[in-house]
């Protein structure tokens, strides 16, 4: 997505260089991909891409995946970008023949509403968490860590939450079953830099028959600034016919403290 985004800028006239020249960069806010098939080893993924809305600071592009050759659609996703003035490191206004260089024909009179990022449920007591060291392999070109390394954080921690609490990844095989991701979310509030110790915080909420939500919250120890929040959708599959399965009640209750309960209205 990364790669495709910086590819359609280039073909609007605005690459790395010409961003460059006049002091600006794009930095990913929001991201919100769908899983809707797997992708296998040696198989070629076609991505389409197009921008959907501009704001003052602010700009959403859309994403699609498709299976190389097919319309199969496999994956689809947002994010939401903010144009940044590199000198401050602060949200500077998009300039209009910015915004005409991805509308040739005119602007829109309107963009499509946005949907606010979802807020999490509080923790309940059996909140997990693990503690990570930024590495040098995580910093990308910007000097901050690259937003695809939150998600190998919060796999890292959903790995050891599992295994917390009795369900590691070899049980669930042994058993005929695996929790697959169909969805993530994820919101970049500030940047971890090398050499930051994190915390990733875990915990799950909204279970219904075969699918639930994890959240995650990533803060840096040193000041307990929010980094990043998390959300999750997982979905329950029986790996011989691939089909959902209701989730194991053994599993729930063994997860129970980790778990936030709501009623039928979703209180709490």
């Amino acid at each position: 997505m990364q790669e495709i985004a910086f590819d359609a800028s280039a073909a609007a006239g605005y690459d790395l260089d010409r961003y460059t020249a006049i002091g600006h960069h794009w930095l990913i806010r929001e991201t919100d991909i769908e899983y809707i098939q797997p992708v296998r080893y040696g198989e070629a993924v076609e991505v389409k891409t197009w921008v959907v809305d501009f704001q003052r600071v602010r700009s959403r592009r859309a994403y699609e995946f498709h299976r190389g050759g097919s319309e199969s659609l496999i994956a689809r996703a947002e994010t939401d970008w903010v144009f940044i003035n590199t000198e401050t490191g602060r949200p500077a206004t998009i300039p209009h023949e910015l915004k005409l260089a991805f509308f040739p024909e005119g602007l829109p009179e309107s963009f499509p509403p946005r949907r606010p990022f979802p807020v999490a449920p509080p923790p309940p007591p059996g909140v997990f968490g693990i503690q990570q060291k930024v590495a040098l392999r995580d910093i990308d070109p910007v000097q901050h860590v690259n937003n695809a390394v939150y998600l190998v954080y919060i796999e890292e921690c959903a790995m050891q939450v599992i295994a917390a609490h009795g369900w590691p990844v070899s049980r669930m095989l042994d058993e005929g079953f695996a929790i697959l991701l169909r969805r993530n979310q994820v919101q970049y509030l500030q940047p971890a830099v090398l050499g930051d110790q994190l915390s990733i915080t875990t915990w799950a909420s909204a279970v219904k028959r075969s699918t639930a939500t994890r959240h995650y919250t990533i803060k840096r120890t040193g000041d307990g600034q929010v980094l990043a929040n998390v959300h999750s959708l997982g979905v329950w599959v029986d790996l011989s016919t691939g089909r959902l399965i209701r989730i194991p009640p053994g599993l729930l209750e063994d997860f129970a403290p980790n778990i936030v309960h709501m009623n039928s209205h979703g209180d709490l």
